[in-house]
């Protein structure tokens, strides 16, 4: 029992060191292409260095021990051959790869960007755990005793032994007569929630862009999934025409032409009338381009925003860097009045900007 127990404190010891190194280092992960790749049904692998528990490391004899009159500040046990550049024998640093749930790791971002908890609305398909008492149980804490059953099930022992007196009486329930409320985990209907994911994949958007958007992307599903247990995603894709794709086709495309930006806006309107009511759905457009629009389109995508951000919890508009793209695009969107907080805008440089993309994304708990 006590082994048990020490293991116990050991282990979540080693899970506090692991969580903080992969909170010091979240924003290098954020940029690492190589984590999605390894993601599987439930976990991911997270490269970390080598944690080891400190311990003694004995001395050579050469030095001895207490001998010979010393002097204030001189070294003690210092190695004559340090720093002299050899090969050595002994093994370098090595990586430890821990594995995190995608909920534990959406928790650590969290923590990390200090990112709120997210009032939802809407309650329709996606399930959440409720408890709910069910039974009658034989054992159970205190604090769920059925006294009402106890009691009953404290006389009924007592008449049927004979030690009930009906001139006197008294009912002493004794440990095998308690009887506790057993409850079940069950899932009830909890607010529904879509992501539609809109990118540029005109000629001015290259390969390295398409790779922040999918990292962004990742992130964003990592933290939406913890909030909500359960989300739909779409997927647009557009040039001077959008249309809706799978998740495959959205992150591997090879397109090229003119943009038109409005088409990905009217998509994505026709998307939330037709299957994701916002009466029922938390509704998280995000739409990632390089800014570079068809100057008689500007309009046009402007006027299709306004009516999208209405509908929406926020519209998210992230801003890649692009060696063509004018990025003309960003300053009209945040020109643009009357979003009432709801339109959040990013510009994503390059895979180190995701980190503070995320933060704009997300940081506003809607």
């Amino acid at each position: 029992m006590y082994m048990s127990k020490r293991i116990e404190v050991d282990q979540a010891r080693f899970k506090k060191i692991v969580r903080g190194a992969v909170r010091s280092n979240i924003r290098k992960y954020l940029s690492r292409e190589e984590l999605i790749g390894r993601r599987g049904k439930d976990l991911v692998s997270i490269p970390i260095p080598q944690l080891e528990i400190p311990r003694f490391r004995f001395g050579t004899a050469r030095q001895g021990i207490g001998q010979g009159d010393g002097n204030i500040g001189d070294p003690v046990a210092v190695d004559p051959e340090e720093g002299a550049g050899k090969a050595g024998s002994e093994p370098g640093e090595h990586l430890l790869e821990v594995e995190l749930s995608i909920e534990e790791l959406a928790q650590i971002m969290a923590e990390e960007l200090a990112l709120p908890k997210i009032e939802p609305r809407g309650k329709k398909n996606i399930s959440a755990e409720k408890d709910k008492y069910v039974g009658i149980a034989k054992t159970g804490p205190e604090s769920l005793r059925h006294f009402k059953r106890s009691f009953h099930q404290a006389l009924r022992r007592q008449v049927i032994s004979g030690s009930y007196d009906p001139a006197d009486p008294k009912v002493w329930p004794i440990k095998e007569d308690k009887r506790y409320r057993s409850w079940k985990t069950t899932f009830e209907p909890e607010s529904n929630a879509v992501i539609i994911y809109m990118m540029d994949v005109s000629g001015s958007m290259g390969e390295e862009q398409k790779e922040i958007v999918r990292l962004t992307s990742f992130w964003i599903d990592a933290w939406l999934i913890s909030q909500y247990k359960g989300v739909e995603r779409r997927f647009i894709v557009h040039d001077a025409e959008a249309r809706e794709v799978d998740s495959e086709t959205f992150f591997h495309t090879r397109e090229s032409g003119g943009t038109r930006i409005s088409s990905a806006y009217e998509v994505c309107l026709r998307l939330v009338h037709e299957r994701f009511p916002p009466e029922d759905y938390n509704i998280y457009p995000f739409h990632f381009t390089d800014g570079d629009n068809f100057s008689d389109d500007n309009d046009k995508a402007l006027k299709s925003l306004q009516d999208l951000l209405p509908l929406a919890n926020v519209f998210c508009y992230g801003q890649v860097g692009g060696v063509y793209g004018s990025g003309h695009f960003l300053k009209l969107i945040q020109d643009m009045g009357g979003s009432e907080g709801k339109l959040l805008t990013a510009e994503i440089k390059n895979k180190e900007g995701i980190y503070d993309a995320l933060k704009a994304f997300l940081g506003t708990g809607r």
